[in-house]
């Protein structure tokens, strides 16, 4: 018998196991709980929509992501949540725990708390006021100084010769 022949034969059994050992190896699961108060708003991940508050879905990477929230009688909410990678996702670990036969999970959790748009939330005159309100304030904060608002000289004052 040939000497690669008899070499393959003796890490036969070898390869048998390790072929063995495939259907037990790990699993990683990731998975992003939203929740809002009052439930019900509707939830876009990264621009796609994923459903209605209490939600769960799974997610592939690890990072920044966009997030917005919108309920009828209530404020949008638009923000930018992180998601950390745990330690046994590090690289390098994650294929040593990807061949470990045990299951890992990583479950990232998020609560938001919606603003009601006006304190009576049925009356659509209020919640229109109140934006009003709103968008005049942030005019005030966000406009530069006009001449008719930046204070006058004093009348004495001497022009520069």
């Amino acid at each position: 018998m040939p000497r690669t022949t008899r070499a393959l034969l003796r890490s036969l059994p070898a390869l048998i196991a390790l072929l063995g050992l495939v259907p037990l190896s790990g699993c990683l699961k990731r998975t992003i709980s939203v929740t809002t108060t009052p439930p019900g708003a509707i939830v876009w991940i990264n621009d796609v929509e994923v459903g209605r508050t209490p939600l769960e879905t799974d997610f592939t990477f690890f990072g920044n992501y966009d997030v917005r929230l919108r309920r009828e009688g209530y404020e949008p909410l638009t923000t930018n949540m992180k998601v950390k990678a745990p330690l046994h996702e590090t690289p390098g670990i994650d294929l040593i725990a990807e061949a470990i036969p045990a299951k890992f999970e990583t479950r990232v959790a998020w609560h938001f708390d919606l603003v009601p748009v006006a304190e009576n939330a049925g009356d659509k005159l209020g919640a229109e006021r109140a934006m009003i309100e709103r968008a005049a304030q942030m005019r005030e904060l966000l406009a530069p100084p006009t001449p008719e608002t930046s204070a006058p000289a004093p009348a004495d004052a001497k022009a520069p010769e």
